[in-house]
């Protein structure tokens, strides 16, 4: 049965009148009268009482009204429903970070959009770089947030463009009070928390980092972990020194849980870079790409 005419049967139960209730529907009075026999052909049954001032409902009609408001509920809410996952789906991005840039950053970039009033549904997938290219390449993501390492441009190609966000450092980090020994430059042995080689932190620990410690300490692998949230709870914990994403440390290194060993370990400056496929692309990409550009500029996902 239509939304319409389980709208019709309520307005005549409300207002106990054909004619109130066809000014009510916006309609003639015979168009409206029309409508009600209609209704009655395809039910079957008879479901007003006309002999009765005002016009009442049949004792049939009356014992389902419940359920009748119940089903015209459940019909207008279904037509929001479809309505809004159209709008949905074509304002639908998704996005692909790598998981430190998913924790730190990813979020203040969806709720900077929403704070502009604009309707764009986000879909967030956590990845490490390669599967963020992988996403983008097989066009299961519309762009990537991504590091890479500011002296080198991983994302030259005709087919990719890409624009660089914010600077970020990879910093050792440690316990606080574990931290004063490394500091005064007693330790001969330092423990760290070792990224997979296959990583992009893990190729920077193996190129970087590791090199630079030589002749300086003995670096030794205490714990393994490919994610740099987990590397950084680790050495707030005191288990060994992390290098993580200095936007990922803030808010620890603010409440004095850890220090950062920079003045006496390496670290590494890292770019924030933004990057998506030349080409065609979706309104809602572009409003997304555009505040990515405009915050860049005045540094207020970086604050």
């Amino acid at each position: 049965m239509r939304l319409e005419w389980l709208e019709d049967i309520l307005t005549i139960n409300r207002t106990g009148s054909f004619s109130s209730a066809a000014e009510r529907r916006n309609l003639t009075q015979s168009a409206f009268s029309r409508r009600i026999r209609q209704i009655e052909d395809y039910v079957g049954v008879q479901l007003f009482d006309r002999s009765r001032k005002p016009v009442q409902l049949s004792q049939v009609t009356q014992a389902q009204v419940g359920q009748i408001e119940q089903v015209a509920g459940l019909l207008r809410q279904l037509v929001v429903d479809l309505r809004r996952g159209d709008r949905a789906a074509s304002n639908r991005i998704v996005i692909a970070s790598q998981h430190s840039l998913t924790t730190s950053l990813a979020p203040r970039i969806i709720q900077g959009i929403q704070d502009r009033g604009e309707e764009v549904y986000v879909r967030l997938r956590s990845a490490n770089l390669d599967e963020c290219f992988a996403l983008l390449l097989s066009r299961n993501a519309d762009l990537a947030i991504v590091y890479s390492l500011q002296d080198s441009d991983p994302f030259a190609g005709d087919y990719l463009e890409a624009i660089d966000l914010w600077a970020d450092q990879l910093v050792p980090v440690l316990r606080s009070d574990l931290a004063r020994e490394v500091m005064a430059g007693t330790v001969s042995e330092l423990p760290f928390v070792a990224y997979p080689n296959e990583v992009f932190f893990g190729t920077i620990m193996t190129e970087r980092i590791l090199p630079a410690l030589a002749g300086r300490t003995v670096a030794q692998p205490k714990a393994e972990t490919a994610l740099t949230i987990a590397a950084l709870e680790l050495a707030a914990a005191g288990v060994a020194t992390a290098w993580v994403p200095l936007t990922l440390a803030r808010l620890a290194l603010s409440q004095g849980r850890i220090t950062d060993l920079s003045p006496v370990l390496p670290n590494c400056l890292l770019s924030i870079r933004a990057v998506r496929l030349k080409g065609a692309r979706s309104l809602a990409e572009e409003v997304i790409w555009n505040h990515i550009f405009e915050s860049r500029r005045v540094g207020a996902v970086s604050s």
